[in-house]
């Protein structure tokens, strides 16, 4: 498939903001009743980072536009909400940011965090799993795509959302609420972890796939050998340029081994060390190269999938 940086962009900035409203009511949930905090942070830390939360969900949202061909007829996309996963991102990514927004408001107008902040928080961290679901169910819903159809689409949206967001969430801890410093740091730790794990076994499985299609499935005829002289025209499609990434094998093994170290060995050093000095300039850091990783693991995702429709267009003549 062509990966379409609109895409790229969206998925990558919302996962992010998602996981750092799942950071902040965990933070507030645990600090509130001591199971796992013992000192919560103001409201402010928690409004300012509910702000930050929705910026980059709605930078996400602006990304998107430039994938549409007629961005005016957007509406239309939530008209399919029965059936289609992408009809039900487009309904849940407004109420996730409005939830957000009602939550830190409450936190920059009500003073110290209380029963209502955390109801609110808890409707948003709701909204934002169900984002994770419906975004990656795009894709594993696609059966024919055989690189996506799979539960570990859903586990690596998820896993590698939230590990950003928690990373965010340790860098802004280290700005506004370093008592949260320890708390932000493991988690992130413990979820770029799991989201390697997956993310290994997703690389693992699409490279022992076998296509279900073959040229002489995809015409009907059943005769041994059969070579393709031309795709049907001189030039190139539509077909040819969303379908086909036109890049090299040298250059995707490239880009794998350069998200694989960006997005978990390297984060996962950062946040141990910036939290052991400690260190916010590491610690921001830490999200800043992870983000750029995970650019490069959704560009690899989306270029990784083969279409069938290629087994008609593999040559121009």
């Amino acid at each position: 498939m062509h990966p379409a940086f609109s895409v790229v962009f969206l998925t990558t900035l919302i996962g992010a903001g998602q996981g750092l409203l799942l950071a902040l009511f965990a933070a507030e949930f645990g600090a509130r009743y001591r199971w796992w905090l013992a000192a919560p942070a103001d409201s402010n830390f928690f409004a300012l980072g509910a702000a930050i939360a929705v910026m980059l969900t709605g930078l996400g949202l602006i990304a998107s536009v430039f994938h549409l061909g007629r961005p005016e007829r957007g509406w239309r996309a939530a008209a399919r909400w029965r059936t289609s996963w992408l009809s039900r991102e487009v309904i849940v990514l407004p109420a996730f940011m409005a939830a957000t927004v009602l939550y830190g408001a409450a936190h920059w107008f009500g003073g110290e965090p209380d029963l209502r902040t955390l109801v609110l928080g808890a409707a948003a961290a709701l909204l934002a799993l169900a984002l994770y679901l419906c975004t990656a169910m795009i894709y594993a819903c696609l059966k024919f795509l055989q690189e996506w159809a799979t539960p570990l689409t859903v586990a690596n949206y998820l896993l590698l959302g939230a590990s950003s967001g928690f990373t965010l969430a340790a860098g802004w801890a280290a700005i506004g609420a370093p008592q949260l410093l320890d708390f932000f740091v493991a988690w992130a730790v413990v979820l770029t972890a799991a989201a390697l794990a997956t993310r290994t076994a997703s690389l693992i499985r699409n490279a022992r796939l076998k296509p279900k299609s073959t040229l002489q499935t995809a015409i009907g005829v059943k005769h041994p050998r059969i070579v393709q002289k031309s795709m049907g025209f001189m030039g190139g499609s539509f077909n040819t340029r969303e379908f086909v990434h036109g890049r090299t094998r040298a250059l995707l093994r490239a880009i794998k081994w350069t998200f694989l170290v960006l997005v978990f060995p390297v984060p996962a050093l950062l946040l141990v060390t910036g939290l052991t000095l400690p260190s916010a300039v590491l610690l921001i850091a830490a999200f800043l190269v992870q983000y750029a990783g995970l650019l490069a693991e959704r560009w690899f995702f989306f270029a990784q999938a083969n279409h069938p429709q290629n087994l008609y267009y593999q040559q121009v003549a």
